[in-house]
């Protein structure tokens, strides 16, 4: 099966990209007792970083994603303020998410790191194949400067290869081991990526949810778009009280409800004859106040993932997907 062209994801994060504006440096902000949450950045002219989620015990912090740009990293150092850090965890590969490992390891060499198995077999093949692309368009000497900025940040992290990767590869749901947090990782398999973790905190009632929501879009690049949609399901099950989404503000159980429900509307709409346009003006309407209306950015990315991901061909459409039995 043909799989999706890596730069895929840097054609999207080109429509994100305005002017080569550097993003303001972010704090950590108290979330619950226990809890806080680093946001990320849709700065223009910049590839994201997604948000950060700090559980807090008296032994130490787990650190739930780790951003991509050094401001953000250096954040969730300076948010540590010297504490030990028990735990990073990876929701998925993506390099917002996960990009920050270089640095926290270098401030913190003994961070030990736990992401899902689908990570090593992505640094090793779609990153490394977007690697070689990247490096193909840069030596065309046809990309801008803003993009080819971005392309030169993620190269270098792709470079640090072992860097990015877990020391505990987690195949399959269960406790996450650090002193003083009954932290429990949730796994769901062929939905935003091959594998996506999620992190839930019964003492807090805190769900940091990785890519599984998003704001103000789901960001479907990689992912098989049924089994996003049955994950929600799972995440739905959990008796969570604030989700963190891994792009946009928290939401409660019932701006959840209203994201999953606007998420099936949307793949509902896009298999029907509706125009692109009526898809996507309901998903505005869906998402109410926490649609960006103003912004063409946002805009721009929803018709991007209609056209060229929803309203595909089945086999690119599908590329993410397991492929059915008997085949």
């Amino acid at each position: 099966m043909r799989r999706l062209r890596p730069l895929l994801l840097l054609a999207a994060a080109a429509l994100l990209a305005a002017t080569g504006a550097a993003a303001a440096a972010p704090s950590a902000q108290p979330l619950t007792a226990g809890v806080r949450w680093l946001p990320g950045s849709f700065a223009p002219g910049r590839q994201p970083d997604g948000n950060s989620v700090l559980f807090d015990g008296p032994a130490g912090s787990v650190i739930v994603d780790t951003g991509r740009h050094v401001v953000h990293t250096q954040a969730l150092l300076d948010a540590l303020d010297g504490r030990p850090l028990l735990a990073v965890v990876n929701t998925h590969w993506h390099l917002d998410h996960l990009g920050g490992n270089l640095l926290l390891r270098r401030h913190r060499p003994q961070t030990r790191v736990w992401a899902s198995d689908a990570v090593r077999p992505a640094i090793g093949g779609w990153l490394a194949d977007s690697r070689r692309q990247m490096e193909a368009a840069l030596a065309s000497g046809q990309v801008d400067a803003a993009t080819a900025a971005m392309m030169r940040i993620d190269l270098a992290l792709i470079d640090a290869g072992d860097q990015l990767a877990p020391d505990v590869a987690v195949a399959a749901p269960g406790p996450l081991a650090a002193e003083g947090l009954a932290l429990q990782l949730g796994l769901a398999r062929s939905a935003v990526t091959a594998a996506d973790l999620w992190v839930w905190d019964p003492r807090s009632r805190v769900l940091a949810a990785g890519d599984l929501v998003t704001l103000p879009v789901p960001f479907l690049d990689t992912a098989c778009a049924p089994g996003w949609r049955a994950a929600l399901a799972e995440l739905d099950a959990l008796p969570f009280e604030t989700l963190v989404p891994g792009h946009g503000a928290p939401l409660d159980r019932a701006g959840f409800a209203g994201w999953r429900r606007a998420f099936g509307a949307l793949l509902d709409c896009a298999a029907s004859d509706a125009p692109a346009a009526d898809c996507a003006a309901r998903w505005a309407t869906d998402l109410g106040p926490r649609w960006p209306a103003d912004d063409a950015r946002a805009r721009g990315l929803l018709d991007h993932y209609l056209r060229d991901v929803l309203r595909a061909p089945p086999e690119r459409r599908n590329r993410f997907c397991p492929a059915p039995s008997g085949r």
